[in-house]
């Protein structure tokens, strides 16, 4: 896609007003061209060959093919074309946009409600839509960044021309490590999906994770996730202690923190005010680590847009901690990721079926045959 070129949108829902709500706030940008609109599943998916689309929005709830089932069978013939779907935060909701991020969706947009005017609705569905739109699409995603000084190849690999190169920041004497740390956004639920079961069930270490999500989701995202992965994987509460083996999720429209402080480390969660327009936000996260762990600090950084985690990777970096990021190739937008990569600042870079192995090593450098709660004496 050339530079110039409108990002051409199908428009899937059976409400009439929505496809009429939507198809104007997304013609109000510039970069944005509404091809065609359909009321359902099947109509859309004979409508694609002629409209050659180059994202599609998808409701879940509609008559004849609903979004699941025009999921399965899009993908069936159409592995690549971008999905967002757009679906009411709610639990209902909530559950339907899972299922549909499983089965090939790239993103959502929850559908506005309770909000006090037409145009306070159109303005925030542009807000979170547009932005996702232009990350997904050929030739609106982040280019990749150009670096002035010396490059190394990622992975040690001969820097072909499709190949990313970045100057890694040496790993040194690494520090126990005593907390792991993940930010991600764009593509997530898939990638944690991915990652966490990966992950053995005597993981020495606690895992935090801020996923952008908002309420009722991340409850939902963790109930899934703990049922594939040996971890025990919940959404966080204010005092959980930090212990071995546990994964805890920062709930939707909270901050999470880690607190040092007490004879046990444990979880805070606050509603301060958004970093990077997010709550729960990666930075908060990581700004926290890096103060209670320093040095033993571990970050991991996975695919998603913006750069969210950029500020929280520098402290944990100046305090001597790892970081390890998800590449390019398998990322779904590689925004978060390549901030921090662009920055310099990452230890490793590598493939996401890579990262748990990377991990786990870490993760039990300078431990013995020990157990071990988090925080231990720096």
């Amino acid at each position: 896609m050339s530079a110039h070129k409108k990002i051409r949108v199908l428009i899937v829902d059976d409400s009439t007003v929505i496809r009429r709500l939507l198809t104007q706030t997304l013609s109000e940008d510039p970069s944005v061209e509404v091809v065609g609109t359909a009321p359902n599943g099947k109509i859309a998916l004979a409508k694609i060959p002629t409209l050659n689309p180059d994202v599609m929005t998808l409701d879940i709830e509609m008559p004849e093919m609903n979004g699941l089932e025009t999921l399965t069978e899009l993908r069936k013939v159409n592995k690549t074309l971008p999905v967002i779907m757009f679906s009411t935060l709610t639990q209902r909701g909530a559950e339907g946009t899972l299922d549909a991020l499983e089965r090939g969706a790239n993103d959502y947009v929850g559908k506005p409600a309770n909000v006090g005017s037409v145009t306070e609705a159109m303005a925030r569905v542009r807000g979170e839509m547009v932005p996702k739109l232009k990350a997904l699409c050929p030739g609106f995603a982040p280019s990749r960044p150009v670096r002035e000084k010396s490059l190394v190849p990622v992975n040690g690999s001969n820097g072909g021309a499709d190949t990313p190169e970045f100057s890694l920041r040496p790993k040194g004497q690494v520090s126990r490590i005593d907390i792991l740390a993940i930010g991600v956004s764009t593509g997530g639920p898939n990638a944690l999906s991915t990652l966490l079961p990966q992950l053995p069930g005597d993981f020495p270490i606690p895992i935090v994770i801020v996923q952008h999500m908002p309420p009722i989701f991340t409850k939902h995202l963790a109930d899934r996730l703990n049922t594939k992965s040996e971890l025990q994987i919940a959404e966080a509460k204010a005092d959980d202690p930090l212990v071995a083996g546990h994964v805890w999720i920062a709930p939707g429209d909270f901050h999470m923190t880690t607190d040092v402080s007490g004879a046990t480390p444990k979880i805070g969660i606050h509603r301060g005010a958004q970093e990077n327009s997010c709550r729960p936000a990666v930075d908060v996260l990581f700004r926290s680590v890096a103060e209670s762990y320093g040095r033993h600090s571990l970050a991991c950084v996975l695919t998603g847009m913006g750069s969210d985690g950029l500020i929280g990777c520098q402290l944990i970096a100046d305090a001597g901690g790892q970081i390890v990021t998800q590449d390019r190739e398998t990322s779904v937008v590689w925004g978060m990721p390549a901030a921090v990569a662009n920055a310099g600042l990452a230890n490793r870079i590598l493939p996401l079926g890579e990262i748990s192995g990377e991990l786990t090593q870490l993760a039990k450098t300078g431990r013995h045959q020990r157990s071990l709660v988090a925080g231990g004496a720096f």
